[in-house]
Parts: structure tokens; sequence; C-alpha cells
């Protein structure tokens, strides 16, 4: 599943196209995504303005001029499609593989005759609309912690969360509840950054190995947004761009290769917790 930067590269992508403009025209192919579509779902949006594209966790918010808000989640497999939009420069990126037409769930047209349309195979996606004035009392973004790259999150906040806590520091890192949009891929990068064993019970971190997860967390996914994100599976930006951050994993999917810890010699292994695979280095990660 896409993560935060993932989500925040294809908010990037989809910004030039939608922000500032009207939607001339919704298409909505089925009623439902991961769950059904809002009532009046086609109605709402047609004729809006889009005011500006935000981002929370790993939704993606359209602030429409009516008072709404579109809350997106890519799922599994969502990804858009842009057409009739400026090109780039030649080069400048390179092109995912077209998506099956039948999976085109959502279409919309702006004014300025761009195309956007949503594609889910799996249908593990979702859009919901909700009153931008009431947005965190939404049933999609009640309760999530805060951005891991806003001043809220930092070793303080990390300290309160994990305190008295004997669940592994990636299990609570992993939680929405204590921090908003990390996944899998990006708490193993973390962790191995900040040299935090995954198994250490978050409540037994001291507050300077905190401060290095709060920086690491930073860190890496400033890194991972400025490479486009991680291709994984079927992920691709909106504009069919793919991620390279992948190439820059420290620990994530490099099981029995050496780890690129400067001066150690360590091997990466992998585990199971939770149900998810955790690649680690338990010489330099303890």
């Amino acid at each position: 599943m896409p993560e935060l930067p993932e989500v925040e590269t294809v908010r990037r992508g989809l910004e030039p196209v939608l922000a500032g403009q009207r939607l001339a025209r919704v298409e909505a192919r089925r009623p439902d995504l991961r769950w059904p579509l809002p009532d009046g779902f086609v109605q709402r949006l047609t004729g809006a303005r889009i005011l500006g594209l935000g981002r929370r966790g790993k939704y993606i918010l359209a602030h429409l001029d009516r008072g709404d808000t579109l809350i997106i989640h890519l799922g599994m497999t969502g990804r858009f499609e842009i057409e009739g939009a400026a090109p780039r420069a030649p080069g400048a990126f390179v092109m995912a593989v077209p998506a099956n037409p039948k999976h085109a769930h959502i279409v919309f047209e702006t004014e300025a005759g761009v195309r956007i349309t949503f594609f889910d195979p799996r249908r593990f996606g979702s859009m919901d609309l909700a009153e931008t004035a009431a947005l965190d009392e939404s049933p999609r973004l009640a309760g999530l912690g805060p951005e891991p790259l806003g001043p809220d999150f930092n070793a303080a906040h990390l300290k309160k969360a994990f305190a008295g806590r004997r669940q592994s520091a990636k299990t609570l890192l992993l939680d929405q509840r204590i921090v908003a949009g990390l996944g899998n891929i990006y708490v193993c990068e973390i962790l191995h950054r900040a040299r935090v064993s995954p198994l250490t019970e978050a409540g037994a971190i001291g507050a300077r190995r905190l401060g290095a997860i709060a920086l690491a967390t930073r860190q890496v996914l400033e890194e991972a947004i400025d490479a486009g994100g991680s291709t994984l599976r079927d992920y691709a930006s909106a504009e069919g761009e793919l991620g390279y951050f992948q190439h820059s994993f420290e620990a994530y999917g490099r099981e029995h290769e050496g780890c690129r810890t400067p001066g150690c010699q360590g091997v990466i292994h992998r585990i199971v917790q939770g149900g998810r695979s955790t690649f680690y280095c338990p010489v330099c990660q303890r």
C-alpha cells in the first residue's frame, strides 16, 4: 500500500491540473470502491471549484468552494492518470504500464479540458466527502496522530505515546493514532537509520534514541518524497512516473545482504512481526 511519500508524490502530480480548476464533468462508473460513494457524489462535485490540494497521513484532500472536501485514499492499487495537460519535457519521466480501462472507476474533467481518471484494480481505495469546517471529525481522519513532517511530531510526542508500552517500537510506529502516514517499508528504514531494533519495547527507549527516531523519520520521508516514492508492485504517481527511493533502501527487502551502515559488518535479517516482514541489522540496531 502506498505510504506517505507515494501519496504526497501523487498529490503534487495532481495539484497543477486540479488546484483552482472547476470540475465540468464527474463520472462515477460504479457506486462504490472500498466503501459506497457518498450520497450525491457526482452532483456535489460537478461544477465545484477545487481551491487546493492537501494531504493528511495517507489521504489526499481536495478542498472545494462549496464547503466540502473530497477525501481520497489510494488503497493498494489506486492510481490516477492525467490526459490533456501540458506535456513535460521529453525524458523527464518514465511511463508506467497503461492501466486497464475496465479498472477506470471515477473520471474528473476540468473546464480547462484536462481529464483525470482514477483506476483501482483491487478497489481498496476510497473517496468520501466531508464538511471542510469539520474535517478532523470525519470518520476517515478522526483519531489520526500528528503528521510526521509537522512540528507536533518529535521526541516529546514519542516519549508520551510510548510511555509504559510493551509493544515493539515498530508496532507503535505503524499505529496511525500515534503518527499518521507511516507504513511497513518506511518504518523499517527509519529504525535502521536511527539504529533502533524493531524488537525493542517502545517504553524502554530512552530520550536520545527517541530523538534519533524523530529525526530519521523526517530525513527518510523527505528523501523518499524527493525521489518520487518507492515503486513497488502497482504503485505509480499521477503522471505515470516511477519512484526511485527503493534503490536507496538500507534495510527493506535486503535480506542476507550486507548492512550499509559505515563500519558495520552485519547482515540484514528478515523476521515477521504482526504478519508483516521486518528487515533490520541485528549488529547496529540493538
